[in-house]
């Protein structure tokens, strides 16, 4: 049987995943890629694998996808990862660079300037922006290097009083039920085993990588965070 092809994000927060997957049986059915968010939407928006997990703006662009995970890539507040740093306070923002990994949070940044923050901005590529969307590692230990910093996991609670999904794992077809039982119980064997995973990670003295992934990331996809995936939706397809 021809293996299923999945492709997971390479950040830090998805170590417990990953670590799920290539300890247990799981890894013996799939073929693995690791890429930064925005390539893994391409790879599932044409079809070059069969499951990733994918930021979820990019679910927009995937026709009758299927979430088939109980676990994700959220936050119920800050997330620690997800930022605009900024020059200037927000109400003073006038361009904004987006961050080319990322769809998702480049989407979210501009739902909450133009929504919450009633602030219109242009969009740039420009090294001299007054503010830029980053996400993932490079931000660990960033936060004391601007005068403004606006964690998006804790902006959309304070907007909408819900938590965020980041990434969900999705398919672009139907998945035998065997393989996805298998899968979340794969999941479930990385996030119990976090102690683990942390402890092989390298250590950092500007960062604290064991309360990220314990207590920032919060892993399951819950009916509430997919509540703020249809709203998040619903904001960008009017942006």
């Amino acid at each position: 049987m021809n293996k299923i092809k999945v492709s997971a994000v390479s950040y830090t927060n998805t170590t417990p995943f990953i670590y799920g997957i290539k300890n247990t049986s799981l890894i013996n059915e799939i073929e693995l890629s690791l890429d930064i968010p925005s390539t893994c939407a391409q790879k599932l928006i044409d079809n070059h694998v069969d499951l990733g997990l994918v930021p979820v703006a990019a679910l927009l662009q995937i026709p009758g996808y299927d979430i088939i995970s109980d676990y994700c890539i959220g936050a119920t507040g800050a997330v620690n990862s997800v930022f605009i740093f900024s020059n200037k306070p927000v109400h003073e923002i006038k361009t904004l660079r987006l961050d080319k990994q990322s769809r998702t949070s480049n989407n979210l940044a501009r739902v909450l300037l133009k929504n919450y923050w009633k602030q219109s901005v242009e969009l740039t590529e420009e090294q001299d922006a007054d503010a830029f969307v980053e996400i993932g590692d490079r931000t660990f230990g960033k936060k004391e290097s601007f005068p403004f910093v606006y964690d998006m996991g804790a902006e959309w609670m304070n907007f909408t009083g819900l938590p965020f999904a980041f990434a969900v794992w999705a398919a672009n077809k139907s998945l035998p039920k065997t393989f996805i039982e298998l899968f979340n119980s794969s999941m479930k064997f990385g996030l119990d085993n976090r102690n683990e995973v942390i402890e092989n990670l390298p250590k950092r003295d500007d960062f604290d990588i064991a309360h990220y992934l314990n207590h920032s990331i919060d892993f399951s996809l819950t009916d509430k965070k997919r509540e703020a995936i249809r709203l998040f939706h619903q904001y960008i397809q009017v942006l």
